[in-house]
């Protein structure tokens, strides 16, 4: 007993620990009024029409954000880092990233603006005028969200490096606060593009956060971009195989909603509804382990690879262990938890038997998920992004195989069961992937 009291104590004592259990914690009390917000917002529309419309509209922004801004700050980080080590000015180097972030944001928004109804047509064909009609309203309310969350990811990311982990997780409560405000207060003035204004609203307050935090804090300081700087040569290489990896990842959503928009009105809605237990489950850790292990990671390859190793592997045991005990929870309540968060007014029953069901079908992937990002954050710290973008590309060859034989039998479960396999073959793809490198330093020192 006191060998066990003695390891708690010095977990306690551990500052990534530490810093890892304050940034879930507060994203845990963001998360509870995010759940409020999604009660409220089920509330009052249900498994219907205004909330698949938003879902699509919300697709194409939210993937551009998951996919090539994300990309771009998570390859920024260690490099970064590494530019520290050189003694060089940062401010170019931030300078760099700001550059690239905004032309990133800025091109794909035009993209987006241009192809709309080409994607709309090619991806959710056969519905009338309205749909597509308050699709394209919400769209271009949320399209502004791209580049407020490229220049809130970058400044979010040079506040983690310096530490400033526990202020950057608030990042994440202004969305829900504006939507929760919005439907109170302004339900018949915005009427059907409440989610649209409410996503729109928190997101420019969130970088205005950003902006106070990191003028207060002194993180900022820009300068012109010196594009033949070595750790920004080295990071552009890596840009190409990190977004190729996102953009594979991404596209799993995509060809989930297609599938799903093949199917009755209220199934991209169940699947999205189904996703909230386990994306809170997954959020509280993976936001903390992203923002606090990254930036660690990428220090302690650059000063020990082989204690490195052994961290990133008791890391996954630990977590592994107690997700899988959080998700068979999850699963056993999942009926009870569906009712007493979701099922009121316009959201019944038949809505909750469904969604409960399609829940439990996605818990069973959330160790793995959890597990999987801690190693694709320990692989972008080793600027190994291309096996990330192999097995992304293998995983949604079999994602899209599955859902369209899977759902001819199962429906909208097909899907659920789908996901849950890809999910689960891709990140043990990713641990072995570590365990090959670990090898290979073994053998030729990398």
């Amino acid at each position: 007993m006191n060998k066990y009291y003695q390891k708690i104590v010095l977990l306690s004592n551990n500052e990534v620990v530490k810093n890892i259990i304050l940034v879930a914690s507060i994203t845990l009390l963001i998360s509870f009024l995010g759940f409020f917000k999604e009660m409220l917002v089920a509330s009052y529309f249900g498994l219907s029409l205004v909330l698949d419309t938003f879902f699509i509209a919300i697709l194409v922004p939210g993937f551009i954000q998951s996919v090539f801004i994300s990309s771009f700050k998570s390859v920024f980080i260690p490099n970064y880092i590494a530019e520290t080590k050189t003694g060089n000015s940062l401010d170019s180097f931030q300078g760099t990233g700001l550059l690239i972030t905004s032309v990133i944001s800025l091109a794909f928004i035009i993209i987006a603006f241009i192809f709309t109804d080409t994607y709309l047509e090619f991806f959710f064909s056969g519905h009338n005028e309205e749909y597509y009609g308050l699709v394209k309203a919400q769209f271009y309310i949320l399209l502004p969200c791209v580049f407020f969350w490229g220049v809130s990811s970058l400044l979010s990311g040079i506040l983690n490096i310096s530490g400033e982990f526990k202020l950057t997780s608030f990042e994440g409560i202004f969305i829900p606060i504006s939507i929760i405000i919005i439907i109170y207060f302004f339900e018949d003035y915005f009427d059907k593009l409440i989610l649209a204004v409410g996503t729109l609203t928190g997101t420019i307050l969130a970088f205005l956060f950003l902006v106070f935090i990191s003028i207060k804090k002194k993180t900022i300081r820009i300068a012109r971009p010196n594009l033949k700087n070595h750790n920004a040569i080295l990071m552009f290489k890596q840009i190409p195989a990190k977004i190729s990896s996102g953009f594979l990842t991404g596209m799993n959503g995509v060809i989930d909603q297609f599938f799903a928009a093949q199917l009755i009105i209220g199934s991209i809605s169940a699947i999205n509804y189904s996703l909230k237990i386990p994306a809170f489950l997954i959020s509280i850790l993976v936001v903390a382990i992203t923002n606090v292990l990254l930036p660690k990671f990428s220090k302690m390859i650059m000063e020990n690879r082989e204690n490195a190793f052994k961290y990133w592997l008791k890391i996954i045991k630990t977590l592994f262990i107690a997700a899988s005990i959080c998700a068979f929870i999850g699963i056993i309540l999942s009926d009870f938890l569906v009712k007493l968060f979701f099922e009121r007014n316009e959201f019944t029953e038949s809505d909750s038997i469904v969604v409960s069901n399609l829940q439990q079908i996605f818990l069973v992937y959330t160790p793995f998920t959890i597990c999987g990002m801690v190693s694709v954050n320990f692989l972008t710290s080793m600027n190994k992004n291309v096996v990330m973008a192999y097995i992304s590309f293998v995983a949604v060859i079999l994602n899209g195989i599955l859902d369209f034989f899977l759902i001819k039998y199962y429906g909208v479960y097909g899907i659920a069961i789908c996901t849950t396999l890809v999910v689960i073959i891709k990140n043990i793809a990713l641990f072995y992937s570590v365990i090959h490198y670990k090898k290979l330093d073994t053998k030729y020192k990398i």
